[in-house]
């Protein structure tokens, strides 16, 4: 998503995390999909400037730098149905927001929601824990404030 710097840091930003972590062997075709459709992503017939990708083999992220034209509700629900058909096709649930993503020594772990507390209780992970906040909607906000320590995190809610 090298193409995310020539966007305004004011853009849209949805991110869907994938309920696994998924194989090398898919992300490519994965990837090759999620670029098809933001190239092709319109609004009340005008294009988007739109681009998306998988990372960390796990979140899938769209963006929509409106300065050009904004996302609608229609284009919205365009996406969802694209994400929707996306996980069909590969077996993936990009909708649960109760699992989570975090970093421990550059390597994605998942925890579920209700998991959390053991996680913390046992040492698995721990207030700096690094955990990404899906709930950025901005640009500027997902460069600045994707990952966030655990103890600055709403993820902290569940414990």
């Amino acid at each position: 998503m090298l193409d995310l710097l020539a966007f305004s840091d004011e853009s849209k930003i949805w991110i869907y995390p994938a309920d696994k972590i998924l194989a090398d062997d898919f992300i490519p075709e994965i990837h090759h999909n999620i670029q098809a459709f933001s190239k092709t992503w319109a609004s009340h017939g005008s294009n988007l400037k739109a681009t998306g990708g998988i990372m960390h083999n796990c979140l899938v992220v769209l963006c929509v730098d409106q300065t050009q034209a904004g996302a609608s509700g229609c284009s919205i629900d365009e996406s969802v149905r694209f994400i929707k058909k996306l996980g069909e096709e590969y077996q993936i649930d990009f909708f649960n927001r109760m699992n989570f993503q975090y970093l421990e020594n550059d390597i994605l772990h998942m925890v579920k929601a209700s998991d959390l507390a053991g996680y913390l209780e046992r040492g698995q992970i721990n207030m700096e824990t690094l955990f990404f906040d899906n709930l950025v909607d901005t640009k500027y906000k997902f460069i600045h404030g994707w990952l966030k320590p655990l103890k600055d995190s709403w993820h902290l809610k569940f414990i």
